[in-house]
């Protein structure tokens, strides 16, 4: 049964690399010189050389990365506020909204083309402090759990570690986001409820109360949560992989806009499975944020298999596109203030001579 097993555990995403790099017989690679160590200490000695405008791990850096988190969330999905609203609608309502360009024919002709920016506001102020919540907390985590496990197994674990640190983070960057994204829903998906934030809010509160924003928070963890794990553990491992196999000269040779390019590029592959993963939930949320008096679970039943998967073409297509953007944005906002910026981790020194891979 073992010997079974084994072959398939040696190709799981969270399988040790350095088995691989033992065990399965793939050529060894030269002994390369050794890049600038990824720590805080290490890149504190770097600053200086690298002109960094403030520590790794130091409370600027966070507050930075939080503005960074607030842009590339904030702007991005009040970007594609039109074609969100077109997925929300044909989550609702499938019978009228058909398809993407029928949702979108059928809202310009009984909204008007101003009706395609419903719900921008709560959608600008709720993915803002989301974003500020999940990349911010996420270098928190990150470097929290990195440290926790010590310089080896950060490395040896490093999937994990990307995994937990991100749904670490977007546990407290949906309690952010809860509030606004009901309120968003309800203006995009029930005309005549109410056309701006400030009339939807108190209408919301009169008719619920304080439970009217927050009912939500668990089908959003269910959602953002598997999202955000895959949108984080993905992106760094899909960096790692174009820099080693794709990409044909070190990082550390390429120049800001070649790194951005190669950002921008595992954003996107990242936001087509994070779309995936997560839309059964996302159209639950649409759905129970609509109705008063429903619970998840009657939601999910009542939709089924097949409904919960409407919208999904859309949703990737939103989803891809924003993912991406969002991490050029991010890193830009990292490359402009001048933040640290750690390449893709390499193998610590003392453990390479553990496993005899130098002299």
């Amino acid at each position: 049964m073992f010997s079974s097993i084994a072959p398939l555990a040696r190709h799981n995403p969270f399988y040790a690399p350095h088995f691989q790099l033992v065990q399965d017989g793939v050529r060894k690679r030269p002994a390369e010189p050794a890049e600038a160590p990824t720590t805080r200490r290490g890149l504190a000695a770097a600053s200086a050389d690298e002109e960094y405008s403030c520590e790794y791990g130091s409370l600027k850096f966070y507050a930075l990365c939080g503005v960074g988190g607030v842009l590339s969330c904030g702007l991005t999905h009040t970007g594609v506020v039109p074609l969100d609203l077109v997925k929300c609608r044909m989550q609702v309502d499938p019978q009228k909204y058909k398809s993407i360009f029928n949702g979108f024919s059928v809202t310009i002709k009984e909204d008007g083309v101003r009706g395609l920016a419903k719900g921008w506001a709560p959608t600008f102020i709720g993915y803002s402090m989301q974003g500020l919540c999940k990349f911010g907390f996420y270098e928190v985590f990150k470097i929290l759990y990195g440290n926790m496990l010590g310089e080896e197994n950060a490395y040896l674990w490093r999937t994990s570690l990307y995994l937990a640190a991100s749904a670490s983070a977007e546990f407290f960057a949906d309690i952010a986001l809860a509030p606004m994204e009901a309120a968003k829903v309800r203006i995009q998906t029930q005309p005549g409820y109410a056309n701006t934030l400030r009339q939807a809010l108190p209408k919301m509160f009169a008719e619920e109360g304080i439970w009217a924003f927050y009912k939500g928070v668990a089908p959003l963890w269910m959602r953002q949560i598997p999202y955000t794990m895959m949108k984080f553990a993905c992106f760094e491992r899909t960096v790692e992989a174009l820099y080693k196999y794709v990409v044909p000269k070190p990082r550390s040779e390429c120049s800001k806009g070649e790194q951005l390019v190669v950002t921008f590029v595992a954003g996107y592959i990242a936001g087509v499975f994070c779309a995936i993963v997560s839309h059964p939930a996302d159209s639950v949320v649409s759905v129970l944020n609509k109705e008063k008096g429903s619970s998840a679970s009657q939601v999910l039943m009542r939709l089924g298999f097949k409904g919960v998967w409407k919208g999904l073409f859309a949703r990737i297509i939103m989803i891809g596109t924003l993912t991406a953007l969002q991490w050029f944005i991010y890193d830009s906002v990292k490359v402009y203030f001048r933040l640290p910026r750690p390449p893709p981790p390499e193998m610590p020194e003392s453990l390479k001579k553990k496993l005899g891979l130098t002299e």
